[in-house]
């Protein structure tokens, strides 16, 4: 039996667990923003915690904390 790592959505990422970025899908535009704050496929981020109602979503990333919308974060794809 194989072991398979599951690739996630930010979002549904629960609060508190660690994870490490494996595809951002979204344009340059989108890619570029998230680079310029430390988010990068191979990045390691911790979530920190989300809004109710598809409000803003918290993570860590190195030594820095962001927020980042709901819509951002739906297209970050983590391995768990």
């Amino acid at each position: 039996m194989s072991t398979t790592k599951d690739n996630i959505s930010l979002v549904d990422l629960k609060d508190g667990r660690s994870a490490k970025i494996v595809s951002i899908e979204g344009g340059k535009n989108l890619q570029q923003k998230l680079s310029n704050i430390g988010i990068r496929i191979g990045s390691k981020i911790k979530k920190r915690g989300s809004q109710f109602m598809n409000g803003p979503t918290t993570i860590s990333v190195g030594s820095c904390t962001v927020s980042i919308g709901h819509g951002m974060a739906s297209k970050i794809k983590v391995e768990v």
